[in-house]
């Protein structure tokens, strides 16, 4: 840049108020900038498709005779195009794991939204003796691995009568340290003069949990509740320590004896892989739909007002 152009520039970003002309000039004269940006974006693309390849072959198979996938299992267009997999699955109990799922599911995403938050809320505002023991207690569980619970779960369930039965599929999901922990930080946000106008007018801790608090905390309840029918719905190891009935099978529990043989022998790539694919759509729309507010909502609880 002429020298005699220094002083123009800078006269026409006093004049607009911009207070890094030389910083923008530099960004827009940058040389390589273009190259850098494609290369990025290139990158990005190929750590896109390495993620989606997997899943393209689970559409392409679900669609391929036993013996197209097995011959060419990693290619994306099937040579006979075929939808005998999912006409298997329904002969099969494939549409009863499916409603197995959706109950378990719907009861699980519903008690965890209420006793997560219900708790969050009590380690967050009530006063009480052992409250910091009691929140240690909870981000000591999140530590266990859910595989070591496994056992001892068996033996309550056995002990309570409750195994071999939806109550025992449902009940010990019903709260989980995560949620209360994401409810607890998100509350704590909450300015606590919004909760003081209302117990000057007398309302009870629960009423002002329940009509001042929690709808305010609409972005945190739609991360739990995405995670957890996330959960629920591909949850395995729980539902084989808690069930043994072949009638109480879930998605999970129902695929995992399609990988053992149960309908034959044989790899059966495409009735897994299009009980698979199946089993993903429920989750996937759920996601879709509320993922502008789950990506609000795990952000909210990290900034206190």
């Amino acid at each position: 840049m002429s020298p005699q152009h220094q002083p123009a520039d800078a006269g026409t970003a006093a004049n607009t108020g911009d207070k890094h002309p030389t910083r923008r000039a530099d960004k827009r004269t940058r040389p390589g900038g273009g190259l850098t940006r494609a290369l990025g974006y290139t990158a990005l693309v190929a750590i896109a498709l390495l993620y989606i390849y997997p899943f393209l072959i689970q559409l392409a198979t679900s669609f391929k005779t036993d013996a197209d996938a097995t011959s060419h299992p990693l290619s994306l267009w099937p040579t006979h195009f075929t939808t005998a997999a999912f006409s298997r699955l329904a002969d099969a109990d494939y549409p009863r794991w499916f409603a197995n799922s959706v109950v378990v599911a719907l009861f699980v995403t519903a008690g965890r939204v209420f006793f997560d938050s219900l708790a969050g809320y009590a380690l967050a505002r009530l006063r009480f003796r052992g409250r910091g023991a009691l929140f240690g207690a909870v981000i000591a569980v999140m530590a266990v691995p859910g595989v070591v619970l496994l056992i001892p779960k068996f033996l309550v369930l056995n002990q309570l009568g409750m195994y071999d039965s939806y109550s025992g599929m449902i009940v010990p999901l019903l709260a989980d340290a995560a949620g209360v922990f994401i409810m607890k930080q998100f509350f704590e946000s909450i300015p606590v003069s919004v909760e003081e106008a209302a117990r000057i007018d007398g309302a009870s801790t629960f009423r002002i949990y329940w009509s001042v608090v929690l709808p305010m905390a609409k972005p945190a309840l739609i991360t739990l509740t995405i995670l957890s029918f996330q959960g629920s719905w591909n949850e395995l190891p729980h539902f084989i320590v808690s069930r043994q009935s072949p009638e109480l099978n879930t998605l999970t529990s129902g695929v995992a004896s399609l990988v053992s043989g149960q309908l034959g022998d044989g790899n059966q790539y495409p009735i897994k892989l299009a009980a698979a694919l199946l089993m993903t759509i429920p989750v996937a729309l759920v996601f879709f739909a509320f993922q502008r507010h789950f990506v609000r909502g795990g952000t909210a609880g990290a900034t206190k007002g």
